[in-house]
């Protein structure tokens, strides 16, 4: 959750230790250090961890009584050795912040993984109890062979879309952390305070899991459908209720292996969905050029007549012939 917030924030030159004197002298000799350490006081009291927030603001504070007790605050024109001392100070506490604002994406997103995939466990196993325990059949809902491995393979997929979903995620967290520790705030990242950005994580963590089990099933019910005849199934439901001999592991291993990739992958997984409709949305539009042709054909002028006419002729031709072969069987 982060550390609670401060209700009364508290400005550099309100600290004890600091008079106002030596700090208007500090903002006369080097404005631009002053006002970024005061910016980095304010970022370090809403620092993600409690033990960060205290660490960084006496940072902040040992840096500020170093700079005004130094003699060389005095001497003119200013000393640059003391504004290399307050630039490097500085570098190391925006690094800090940093770090903290990783710690807060790092968790959020664990938080929420983690409890995407107890949700995930839940929607597993309640499906299964059901039927282990007979509440199908009190609702009258039998189940045959076919499909009980059916129902297992939508779970399969799902659940392993579920742990792919969060691997994909872990590892982009490893490779390249700093893309999820970004975000855009009227191109002011720091905008989003850590405790937010963590809540923000946690729900996206979430979000990820579900996307990875709806895309699991998806994939599945499009090849097990057949609307997508890119990978060949290798087992289907009639081949393990008919008793093939190692068929169940097939089973297992091929619908595990699927919805594991649809939830890692998931430009993959859309590139599935969007063949399927594409393929569906091409054949209905082939039935009705189909339709509009044979209409235009039908409906036209002077060639939809003769058309119809030797249509027609031929027709009769056949009717003729076939009356006169009648005639002839049942005279003889």
């Amino acid at each position: 959750m982060g550390a609670p917030t401060i209700n009364k924030p508290v400005l550099l030159s309100e600290l004890d230790c600091v008079s106002s004197g030596d700090y208007q002298k500090l903002g006369r000799s080097f404005p631009k250090q002053q006002l970024e350490l005061q910016r980095l006081y304010g970022v370090s009291q809403r620092a993600f961890e409690r033990e960060t927030r205290i660490s960084l603001m006496a940072t902040v504070e040992y840096t500020l009584r170093s700079a005004l007790s130094s003699p060389q605050l005095d001497e003119e024109p200013r000393s640059s050795s003391l504004e290399d001392y307050l630039d490097k100070e500085i570098a190391g506490i925006r690094a800090r912040v940093r770090q903290d604002r990783a710690v807060a994406v790092s968790r959020g997103l664990n938080v929420g993984l983690a409890g995407g995939l107890l949700i995930s466990l839940v929607l597993l196993s309640l499906p299964l109890m059901a039927g282990a325990w007979g509440w199908l059949g009190h609702l009258g809902i039998t189940l045959n062979c076919s499909d009980r491995w059916t129902l297992m393979g939508v779970f399969l997929s799902g659940g392993a879309g579920a742990f792919g979903a969060v691997f994909s995620v872990l590892a982009r967290l490893r490779n390249s952390g700093d893309e999820l520790t970004r975000r855009r705030a009227n191109g002011h990242s720091a905008a989003v305070v850590p405790g937010q950005m963590s809540r923000s994580m946690r729900h996206e963590g979430v979000y990820r899991v579900v996307i990875g089990w709806v895309l699991g099933i998806a994939v599945f019910l499009l090849l097990s459908a057949e609307f997508v005849q890119v990978i060949e199934i290798p087992v289907a439901t009639a081949d393990i209720c008919g008793g093939g001999e190692g068929s169940n592991t097939s089973f297992w291993v091929f619908w595990c292996a699927i919805g594991f990739l649809s939830g890692f992958n998931e430009r993959w997984a859309f590139g599935l969905l969007n063949r399927s409709s594409r393929s569906y949305g091409a054949d209905r539009t082939g039935d009705a050029d189909r339709t509009g042709s044979a209409d235009d054909t039908g409906g036209g002028g002077g060639d939809g007549t003769r058309a119809r006419e030797a249509a027609g002729g031929a027709d009769s031709g056949h009717r003729s012939t076939a009356q006169a072969s009648a005639t002839e069987s049942k005279s003889t």
